[in-house]
This record gives C-alpha cells, sequence and structure tokens, in this order.
C-alpha cells in the first residue's frame, strides 16, 4: 500500500490560483489515455484525502461526484454531502485518518488529492510515500503552493504527455517506510 500525492502544478509551483481555481489547468492539453493519466492512476486508488478547499471546488465545478472510494475531508466546518458519495469528515492529525483509510483501502492505494500543506501533513507524519506532478506550461504568479515543505524526493519515472512534463518521485527518509 502506497499514499500518493497525485496532482498538476504550475511551472512556478502553483496547484491552484489564490481563489483556488483550477480553470488555468483544464486550458492544457492532456492525453488521458497517454503516461501517467488519471484513469489508470485512480485504478489502485482505495481512499482518498482532501481538504476543504479542494472538497468545495469539486463539489462547485463538477456535475457528479466523481469518485466511488470513501474521502476523508479535513474540515473545521460544516459542508454538504452528494447523495451515494462516503464522504467522512475529520479534523486533526493525519495519522489515525490515514490508519482508518488503510483498512478501508483494501489493499489499494491511497490519494491525497490536495492541497499542498495537507500532503505536506502526511509528509511531516512520515505517511506520504509518493509524489506525482504533471507541470503544466503556464505560470500563476501566486496561489496555492505545490508542496509547502522541505522534502528529499528521488525520481522513479518521467514521461511527456502532450502539454505536461509527468515527474513520479519516492519520498526519500531517514527510516524507510514499511
Amino acid at each position: 500500500m502506497t499514499t500518493h500525492f497525485y496532482t498538476a502544478s504550475s511551472l512556478d509551483g502553483f496547484i491552484a490560483t489564490p481563489e483556488h481555481s483550477l480553470e488555468w489547468l483544464f486550458k492544457q492539453d492532456f492525453d488521458f489515455e497517454g503516461p501517467m493519466a488519471y484513469p489508470e492512476f485512480v485504478k489502485g486508488i482505495g481512499a482518498l484525502f482532501m481538504g476543504a478547499s479542494t472538497y468545495e471546488w469539486l463539489l462547485s465545478n463538477q456535475d457528479e461526484w466523481g469518485y466511488e472510494q470513501p474521502v476523508w475531508v479535513f474540515t473545521h466546518r460544516d459542508l454538504p454531502v452528494p447523495e451515494g458519495a462516503d464522504i467522512r469528515f475529520v479534523q486533526g492529525s493525519v495519522t489515525q485518518a490515514h490508519a482508518e483509510a488503510v483498512l478501508a483501502a483494501q489493499g489499494k492505494d491511497i490519494w491525497v488529492v490536495g492541497g499542498g500543506d495537507l500532503a505536506g501533513q502526511f509528509a511531516d507524519a512520515e505517511l506520504l510515500d509518493e509524489v506525482w506532478v504533471q507541470f503544466a506550461p503556464v505560470t500563476l504568479g501566486s496561489g496555492q503552493p505545490l508542496l509547502p515543505r522541505n522534502l528529499q524526493l528521488e525520481i522513479i519515472d518521467h514521461a511527456r504527455n502532450r502539454d505536461f512534463i509527468c515527474i513520479r518521485y519516492r519520498v526519500l527518509r531517514e527510516t524507510p517506510h514499511p
């Protein structure tokens, strides 16, 4: 079981605008059948984590909820739940929620959808194993940072997918993760 942070980023290291918008991302050309694309990645995912801003953006910008897996949303607010979705609202440390997600994932991997600070909290707890970034040919100048942490990474794989340079990294730790 591997915990991944799979995301797209502007060239200058932002995953969303200051207003948490991803509109910039959808203007780019990406082949969903190509290398390191979402459809193949998500087949191996059994549970997801996201922050409240990511969750709210998805609710506001998708016609229907796109995940069959259980989703843990870190928030201090009451938020709506789409019909039929398995949403679990949590607060505090990522450690307990991660242990619950490991059980719920039933041997599949875990995906930290966003944001970057949430992925950083998993890294701080030594629970983040891989970082996948699809770098788009755009700069935003400011916004929500990709991963506001000091991490040592090792490149596992890389590919070009139309407009994107896709890189998969292993998170290096002093103590290897079992």
